[in-house]
């Protein structure tokens, strides 16, 4: 087992190189050497499960394995309880259309903390979660893996201690790590090999080795304020990180196989491949 990357959504390179339509994707990866995709559905689950099956098949013959992320509407720590039940119907109609396309993944935010303090927002998005994982229990879907994901704005819920809580309610939880998110939220915070093995480490402590080599990761360079995260970046950035480098080296270094997808703005494909050299690289030394 390896790591594997690729984009979220398409690259401008896409329609540049003449693709028109979501089923040219699968070919289009084939063409970076990349072997994951993360089918985005932040502005609802537009794709119907016939079109879903008919992508995932042509993803599986290239060997791509597919995620999707689900709607930013969903709000599990809502203090309207209308809104948190409509969230566990946003996270269903996720998890069908990834089921339809072959993948086990859906990628979630969880909500933010508006007036009420961080507890009782965590509180609150706990139980959605379980509601979430028996409404899947009961549609015939348990091994839908809901992935929730570190968030870059401060006062949203989404440090990497909220999102290990989360994951702590079931085994099939797998954190979504946003490096990027991450490092804007503690403005700057993973600026040392250090902070990002710290990461690492606690996923390992909280979750098991087991989950630790097979969780969920957004990488991207994100510009940042005082209120964290503010614009996705390239890789050509020198300004605000975080590097992607030492994550390759401690994903080699703990054996893991995460899926990584690359979120940078207009070049997620291109900057995916160059964290895939990397990485391939760092392996091959690894077995001199």
């Amino acid at each position: 087992m390896s790591a594997i990357f690729g984009p979220a959504g398409n690259s401008i390179s896409f329609t540049a190189l003449g693709y028109k339509h979501s089923l040219q994707v699968p070919e289009y990866l084939e063409k970076f050497g990349l072997h994951a995709f993360e089918y985005q559905c932040g502005r609802g689950v537009n794709i119907g499960l016939d079109k879903a099956a008919a992508f995932g098949k042509l993803a599986a013959e290239k060997g791509i394995k597919l995620s999707l992320h689900a709607p930013y509407y969903i709000s599990m720590s809502s203090v309207e309880e209308a809104k948190r039940l409509n969230s566990i119907n946003y996270i269903l109609s996720s998890a069908r259309a990834v089921n339809a396309m072959g993948g086990d993944r859906i990628i979630v935010h969880t909500g933010s903390c508006g007036k009420i303090s961080r507890e009782q927002a965590l509180e609150l998005a706990l139980d959605t979660m379980r509601l979430s994982l028996k409404a899947l229990d009961d549609e015939g879907l348990p091994h839908i893996r809901v992935c929730p994901e570190t968030m870059g704005k401060i006062n949203q819920l989404g440090t990497l201690d909220e999102v290990l809580s989360l994951c702590e309610l079931d085994e099939r939880l797998i954190p979504c790590i946003d490096f990027g998110h991450l490092n804007a939220r503690t403005l700057g915070g993973l600026s040392t090999f250090e902070a990002f093995e710290d990461v690492f480490n606690q996923i390992e402590n909280r979750l098991g080795n087991s989950r630790l080599k097979e969780f969920h990761s957004h990488f991207s360079k994100i510009e940042y304020t005082t209120g964290g995260e503010k614009k996705h970046l390239t890789f050509e950035d020198e300004v605000y990180g975080p590097n992607f480098e030492p994550v390759m080296e401690l994903t080699v270094k703990k054996n893991c196989s995460p899926v990584f997808i690359c979120e940078s703005d207009g070049t997620q494909a291109e900057d995916a491949l160059t964290m895939q050299n990397y990485y391939l690289e760092l392996l091959k030394n690894e077995k001199r």
